[in-house]
Parts: structure tokens; C-alpha cells; sequence
């Protein structure tokens, strides 16, 4: 039987896909309700992901840095 590996704590690999996907469901539900033009906030939020995993960075990633979050290599 395998094991799930246990995390330690938020760290900024999991907080940028855990912030990606609620905005892409609020732009869905913002789309629904209001109009079509939400759905450029998918398109951002796309783009981030693309740039994040691309070259390890993207916005919410240097805010989350500068707000003290760790990242996995980080020392403990």
C-alpha cells in the first residue's frame, strides 16, 4: 500500500495553483451571472500558470515571497 507524502505547511508551489484555480472558478461564475468579458480573468490567470511553470515565477508568486511564504527548497 503507498503512501500520500504529507505536507508541511503552505508554501507557495501550493499556494499558486490553489489561487489559480478559485480565480478561474470565480471567472466562471462571473461569466455565468454578468458577462462573457469575465472570462478575460481566465485568460490572465492562464498566463500566469504558463509563466510560472515555465520559469518558476509569476506575480502572485513574488507577492507570496515578499509575504514571507516558503518555498520547498527553502531551508527549514
Amino acid at each position: 500500500m503507498t503512501t500520500l507524502p504529507r505536507h508541511h505547511g503552505w508554501t507557495v508551489e501550493r499556494l499558486v495553483p490553489l489561487l489559480a484555480g478559485t480565480m478561474v472558478l470565480l471567472s466562471v461564475a462571473l461569466t455565468l451571472a454578468f458577462s462573457s468579458w469575465w472570462l478575460i480573468l481566465t485568460g490572465f490567470v492562464a498566463a500566469n500558470l504558463l509563466l510560472y511553470a515555465t520559469v518558476g515565477w509569476c506575480p502572485a508568486s513574488l507577492l507570496m515571497r515578499r509575504l514571507g511564504l516558503r518555498r520547498l527548497d527553502d531551508p527549514a
